[in-house]
């Protein structure tokens, strides 16, 4: 039995997955600077063979196994968000501490907690024979601040590779993920006109003119809240102000202009343009010439100088549950520990964002740990879900059928 010989494999290699683990949360890489790291994981997948093991054009790392005709690509974002204060942290965000066999430390369920499963995974599954007809990808790379960019440079740039399936590995308590909600990124500018606060009177007050529009944003997300636009799977849309700017000649002055950042999650049931239309509806009409919508792109060049310019429009994707992946992973979980687990989705947004839902790529999520403690001071992840993916990464690609 493979499933035997895969257990065996991994718990032969336990403490090196877990040494593994501890190594690459303990190297800083936030604001997606993940050469450091990126560089002790090729370290890691050179030891173990792979046939491939470098950065691309972005700086993402990518290793490869096989040269078969079927394409796997296991998804890792190796870039994690700051720590804050470190002063407010009761241990060292990075090398962390482990308690009850739990590791506390930023970046150890978002995202790297699915790197060393992934990696040792592949190997395990190429000693096996598991891997025959494939090529298999290890593709750890940069998507806290723009989701999918990493993976659509994978696609058109380098290594320009249009995977059959995709794996990704952000946490899903160990069961697997079939889709999420996507969103669009906003921007609305209201433009007024500068004066002398003692005789702000002359002026036109940009913030004034946004306070409405402000509150019927309000509003709409409480729509949503109690069911407009309810996806059956992927729940309620919503939309928050995330951020605002006022550009003022001084504290004396009557702003000029005023800016409000907008968050709007969408779900399969939303069209683009009907979204942007939707908070375009919100302007007055005597005033669509003062206040604009905008859609936000993303074009900061990487850690390596490489610009690669992208709609912040990420979409929402459903993989149907009877897809032979969506199958394949739910019989791989069976198969290695005899349960049936329901398949769920994310609250928040993945690479899937590209993969699935720009590039219609089939995919799905597996990966340790509990997406809610992402970001927190106490992020972690059990030791023993980090080991036990190593499992259904190596068995899974023989799996679909």
């Amino acid at each position: 039995m493979k499933t035997q010989e895969i257990k065996k494999k991994v718990q032969e290699n336990r403490e090196n997955i877990i040494q593994f683990m501890r190594d690459i949360v303990a190297i800083p890489s936030m604001e997606c600077k993940i050469g450091p790291v990126g560089e002790r994981i090729q370290a890691e997948m050179k030891k173990l063979g792979f046939d491939e093991a470098r950065f691309d054009k972005m700086g993402n790392t990518v290793g490869r196994i096989g040269n078969g005709p079927k394409v796997i690509v296991f998804d890792s974002h190796i870039d994690t968000v700051g720590v804050g204060d470190p002063k407010e942290w009761d241990w060292d965000p990075f090398i962390g501490k482990v308690e009850d066999g739990v590791l506390f430390a930023r970046g150890a369920c978002d995202e790297k907690g699915s790197t060393p499963g992934m990696i040792y995974g592949m190997a395990i599954a190429r000693d096996l024979g598991l891997l025959e007809g494939y090529t298999a990808y290890y593709f750890g790379n940069m998507e806290e601040e723009c989701d999918g960019i990493a993976p659509n440079t994978f696609v058109e740039v380098d290594p320009k590779v249009k995977p059959d399936f995709v794996v990704v590995g952000e946490p899903t308590e160990m069961q697997v993920y079939h889709g999420h909600k996507g969103r669009i990124e906003m921007k609305i500018t209201a433009s007024g006109r500068s004066a002398h606060a003692a005789s702000h009177y002359l002026g036109d007050n940009a913030v004034y003119k946004m306070m409405a529009v402000i509150t019927d944003i309000r509003e709409l997300d409480r729509r949503f809240k109690l069911g407009m636009g309810k996806h059956p799977l992927q729940g309620n849309p919503s939309v928050a102000v995330t951020s605002v700017e006022a550009r003022t000649a001084s504290l004396n002055a009557v702003p000029d202009q005023f800016t409000i950042y907008l968050d709007r999650r969408i779900t399969s049931n939303e069209p683009h343009d009907d979204v942007i239309n939707q908070i375009k509806g919100l302007i007055p009409d005597y005033l669509q010439d003062e206040i604009v919508v905008e859609e936000l792109f993303y074009d900061v060049p990487s850690y390596t100088g490489f610009v690669f310019p992208v709609s912040k429009y990420y979409p929402a994707w459903v993989l149907e549950a009877n897809h032979p992946l969506a199958v394949a992973g739910q019989n791989t979980i069976k198969k290695l520990w005899n349960e049936e687990r329901p398949l769920d989705m994310w609250d928040f947004s993945t690479n899937g964002t590209y993969w699935a839902g720009k590039a219609g790529i089939p995919s799905i999520g597996f990966g340790p740990g509990d997406e809610k403690t992402a970001h927190m001071r106490d992020e972690r992840v059990p030791l023993d879900e980090v080991v036990a993916a190593t499992e259904f990464y190596a068995l899974l690609p023989s799996m679909i059928k």
